[in-house]
């Protein structure tokens, strides 16, 4: 399958058609359609519980669907030759903490059937682990032991990596270097479907989202177009919503406004800010605070998750 994409067609790495998963009548997956073009970094965002851990090992083949299909590269996932193609990186990695990096790379090569010690080489090179030398992983950082997973997940230079969570509990140097890790292999021609809570992280890498409430697709946006909508807006903390807002919409007619809070109102539009203050000060309505402000993927997905901001 491919998506047009103005003149391009590019071919889809993962989709996922009304994939559904039950656990004793409790569906935690609910007819899910996920589309992954290839060549994407795709983060997967949704709260605890959303089901986005379910949805990448049910992708990764690690849990199998109630109901659904799954196609990599346009063919079912169980297809032997599309598991070649495809690492998993899912919660912790599986590692040996008495044994070095190499050691740990070795095992997994030989498990999978790999001999030529140049991928084992090339992946720790790749992650750049290659000189740890006689160091037991029992003594390596957080941020190292999770670039293991990933070496170990690149093993057979698979053309898809599905990481669950990978920068959970690193320190902000472990994020960093996990992040130009997964940009630098983006740039060599792999896709990467990645879940993160921490939206900060994801929004500096991902070009496409996906976002997940309650086991359901909610939406899938790009950058772009998240950017289109993550507009700035002059936000005013007032001591009375309800005297304000009909102020502000009368005398300011082409612009959108969104109440947030109880006390605060958000303008989009607007280019000066003090005629709103001065409106509202001129009608004895006390402000508070006031100040131009950009939403960011953080607010974005808070305001989704919360069913949308109340348009007045």
């Amino acid at each position: 399958m491919k998506e047009k994409t103005g003149k391009l067609s590019v071919p889809f790495a993962v989709q996922t058609i009304g994939l559904t998963k039950t656990y004793k009548e409790k569906s935690v997956v609910k007819d899910l359609n996920l589309n992954v073009r290839q060549g994407d970094i795709y983060g997967l965002i949704g709260r605890n519980g959303s089901g986005k851990s379910t949805t990448l090992k049910m992708i990764g083949g690690l849990v199998r669907p109630s109901e659904g299909e799954i196609r990599l590269f346009g063919k079912p996932v169980g297809d032997p030759l599309v598991r070649r193609r495809f690492g998993v990186l899912i919660e912790e990695p599986g590692l040996y903490p008495n044994m070095t990096a190499r050691q740990n790379v070795v095992m997994k090569a030989k498990c999978i059937g790999l001999a030529d010690e140049k991928s084992v080489d090339g992946v720790l090179e790749m992650t750049g682990l290659s000189d740890t030398g006689k160091k037991y992983v029992k003594h390596f950082s957080m941020g190292m032991k999770q670039r293991l997973g990933v070496a170990l997940a690149l093993l057979g230079n698979p053309d898809l990596l599905i990481l669950d969570e990978p920068i959970n509990g690193l320190d902000p140097e472990g994020i960093q270097e996990l992040r130009r890790l997964i940009l630098r292999l983006n740039e060599e021609g792999k896709t990467i479907l990645i879940s993160s809570h921490i939206l900060g992280e994801l929004s500096k890498i991902s070009t496409n989202y996906g976002i997940i409430k309650d086991g359901e697709m909610m939406e899938q946006i790009s950058k772009e177009e998240l950017e289109e909508r993550c507009q700035d807006y002059f936000e005013i903390r007032v001591q009375d919503v309800h005297r304000a807002l009909p102020l502000v919409q009368e005398s300011f007619a082409s612009v959108r406004t969104e109440v947030a809070d109880r006390q605060t109102i958000r303008i989009f539009g607007l280019t000066d800010g003090a005629d709103v203050v001065r409106v509202l000060v001129e009608n004895r309505v006390p402000v508070h605070a006031s100040g131009f402000h950009h939403m960011d993927l953080e607010e974005y997905f808070l305001a989704r998750m919360e069913g949308g901001r109340k348009y007045v």
